[in-house]
């Protein structure tokens, strides 16, 4: 099982980005997906979770201005962020709470994708 996070770069403070995050391998399903964010010296912080239903939830800092979707069928998740500040600037990884087709037993672990940076000019 592997996650690929794409759709950082360099972006002016109120410009717009589009993270992407692909799930592959042999799954047997995807329950949680979420993405959070690191900067150097600070541990990762939650920005933002989706659950398989479609309910969605954020963190106080990014609420009203990124947006989680996802897309099931594809193994999917996005993460739309808009109005972006000098302190968005971060690497940003996604995260998903995988059952793989490899667990006999249904078990749900945690997989990380490799992180993408995201850099806000002001």
């Amino acid at each position: 099982v592997q996650l690929q996070a794409s759709g950082g770069g360099l972006v002016q403070t109120g410009g717009s980005l589009r993270l992407s995050c692909a799930v592959s391998g042999s799954i047997r399903s995807i329950n949680d997906m979420g993405w959070y964010r690191q900067t150097p010296g600070e541990q990762r912080e939650l920005v933002a979770t989706a659950t398989r239903g479609g309910s969605t939830s954020y963190s106080d800092s990014v609420k009203g201005r990124f947006t989680i979707s996802r897309d099931n069928a594809k193994n999917m998740v996005y993460l739309q962020m808009n109005s972006l500040r000098p302190e968005d600037a971060a690497i940003y990884y996604c995260n998903a709470n995988i059952v793989p087709l490899s667990d006999p037993y249904y078990r749900t672990s945690t997989y990380w994708g490799q992180g993408t940076l995201v850099t806000v000019s002001s």
